[in-house]
């Protein structure tokens, strides 16, 4: 059943409309980070579509424009008693035309795999979202993430993440209920980490290191901060290390999503990329 009436239309979000789209998301059970909304906004304003029908909003999608090569969508959504009538697809296709053809990826639930492909996106990994609730500790090499100097926060981190995010960051690392950590070795940045308050428990992510061990001491440090409630971390399932090392403290796998892209993947090694940032903006 396909109804498209001439009273929806898709526009650009305000910040009031996404927070509003990420309260969607909570109820999907996405369990996004209370403050997400400012550190979002601030990726790509202009990349965050609502849908209305009569004025009122009845469906959303993201699309961050890091760069020609990368762009991601998320953040998509249809109210449940909006589904199956056309309104998605044409949320979708407003935000297909935001990138001309250029490169995209998502991470797509298990069951849109198949709906995606028909797009031209093409499976190339998954990330498994796990939790658990760990004893953490600081080492005495871990770091408070802002005394690390941000134009070098952003030059390690564009070694793992396929796009420059400066904006993003700088509202990222220093979220009113959250922590970031770092590691350097001889003044040079190894690794870090960023944990955050959400709807349940904490997000953990990212966590970009050079080697398991400054992986663990990271994970710990991150863990210590949400003091004994439950912690969530999106881990890439070609990273056997990491998936080692979350199953060695007993965390528990929720559910899979797989990272397709409708160009090339990016040159990037995943074997450093502990958990990811979000499944909403990669």
């Amino acid at each position: 059943m396909t109804i498209i009436e001439d009273n929806f239309k898709v526009r650009q979000m305000t910040l009031d409309d996404l927070k509003l789209a990420l309260s969607w998301g909570a109820s999907e059970g996405w369990n996004p980070g209370i403050d997400d909304v400012d550190s979002f906004y601030r990726a790509d304003a202009g990349g965050f579509l609502i849908g209305e029908l009569n004025g009122k909003p009845i469906s959303c999608i993201s699309v961050v424009r890091y760069n020609s090569n990368f762009n991601f969508i998320g953040l998509y959504i249809v109210k449940p008693e909006y589904r199956q009538q056309g309104y998605g697809l044409k949320t979708w296709q407003e935000a297909f035309k935001l990138i001309s053809g250029q490169n995209a990826a998502l991470d797509a639930v298990l069951a849109q795999v198949n709906t995606y492909q028909k797009f031209g996106f093409k499976p190339t990994h998954s990330h498994l979202r796990y939790q658990g609730i760990i004893s953490g500790k600081i080492s005495p090499d871990v770091v408070d993430l802002k005394t690390i100097n941000f134009a070098k926060l952003c030059d390690y981190d564009r070694q793992y993440f396929p796009g420059d995010r400066p904006n993003f960051l700088s509202k990222w690392i220093n979220q009113p209920q959250g922590q970031g950590y770092a590691i350097l070795n001889q003044d040079n940045l190894v690794g870090y980490g960023v944990i955050r308050k959400a709807t349940d428990g904490f997000r953990i992510g990212p966590v970009f290191a050079e080697n398991v061990e400054v992986t663990e001491k990271l994970f710990l440090a991150l863990a210590g901060y949400a003091e004994g409630n439950p912690i969530y971390l999106d881990v890439p399932n070609i990273n056997n290390s990491g998936i080692s090392l979350v199953e060695r403290y007993q965390m528990q796998s929720m559910f899979e999503c797989v990272r397709m892209y409708t160009g090339d993947p990016p040159n990037i090694n995943w074997q450093n990329i502990f958990a990811v940032t979000s499944l909403e903006l990669g």
